[in-house]
């Protein structure tokens, strides 16, 4: 088959690297244009275009593929199939029709549930048990089109949004690898509507702490905005963020949610709506990430019991 690939992040980069080693040929890879990155703002290619480029593929980098041209650029390449993940642009329905076998998306949840930008977290989140692979057949809708394949793993109880990205990846490859001949045309089994659940793209200020929340919600939290935007709290005026946690049994019915109620060895112990958290990892403002035993060492008189968390 002719395949064109759009993709940009990491992600991708391995859904990629998956159809190289199927005798298909990429006809030409589609990936978001280069970006300013880091202190310098250099230009910076994404992981997919660097892959694309020492396999010398084609590689188009269009800021839309709604113009005449990016859709004459497209017909050009007389693609069979388009394989997209986490591509990040819109697909007009001009491109959705294009492909003799239409376009196939690599969703990282089962389908219906968690459509949209933030399945991984959402996941996470919600205290989910699984998720999944779904290989979705492209519609004008957002992830709204048939299933063809879904692969299931399990969500450990120590899953952050970085480990379970990397499981869900290598799943999405293999099933690209085994699958994409045996669904590429087929029709594929509707979504039920009745099940659908939303992930919609995560701003910033979703990952400060409200204490008022249990603390294993907030404990899900943590682990869901690592690593990033990274889940965060204020102490005394300065942004404290948090990047490890743990949920622990305390009596917290005698103090404000928020407040820290023991130092141990391992962090400090904060008080929730219900039972209490464990910090062990976090980073004061122009600092390291380091263990809280460490950050104690230094800033005692910041983590002084009885003080309170979020002002």
């Amino acid at each position: 088959m002719r395949i064109i690939f759009a993709g940009t992040p990491t992600f991708a980069e391995i859904q990629l690297e998956a159809l190289l080693t199927t005798g298909h040929e990429i006809v030409a890879v589609y990936t978001q244009p280069d970006k300013p990155a880091g202190r310098g703002q250099q230009l910076q290619m994404s992981p997919v275009k660097t892959l694309a480029l020492s396999h010398q593929l084609p590689i188009e980098q269009p800021t839309s593929l709604k113009t005449p041209e990016a859709l004459a650029t497209l017909t050009s390449y007389q693609p069979d199939v388009m394989v997209v993940a986490a591509y990040g642009l819109l697909l007009p329905e001009a491109v959705l029709a294009l492909p003799r076998f239409g376009c196939i998306n690599v969703h990282a949840s089962l389908l219906p549930r968690w459509r949209g930008a933030s399945p991984i977290q959402q996941a996470i989140l919600a205290g989910d048990k699984e998720t999944g692979i779904t290989l979705m057949r492209m519609d004008k809708g957002l992830d709204t089109g048939n299933s063809l394949a879904n692969g299931i793993i399990p969500i450990a109880h120590d899953d952050t949004s970085e480990s379970l990205h990397d499981k869900l990846a290598v799943l999405g490859a293999k099933m690209l690898f085994h699958a994409l001949e045996e669904v590429v045309d087929s029709p594929g089994e509707q979504q039920n509507e009745a099940q659908v659940t939303h992930a919609p793209k995560i701003a910033k200020s979703a990952a400060l702490i409200d204490w008022q929340q249990s603390a294993q919600q907030i404990e899900r939290q943590v682990r869901a905005y690592f690593p990033w935007p990274v889940a965060y709290t204020l102490i005394h005026g300065q942004i404290l963020r948090i990047f490890k946690a743990q949920v622990v049994k305390r009596d917290v019915n005698r103090f404000p949610a928020g407040t820290i109620i023991e130092q141990t060895p391992q962090g400090i112990i904060v008080s929730t709506a219900e039972q209490a958290l464990l910090i062990t990892h976090a980073q004061l403002p122009g600092k390291k990430a380091l263990p809280m035993s460490e950050i104690l060492k230094g800033h005692a008189a910041l983590f002084t019991l009885s003080k309170q968390m979020g002002i």
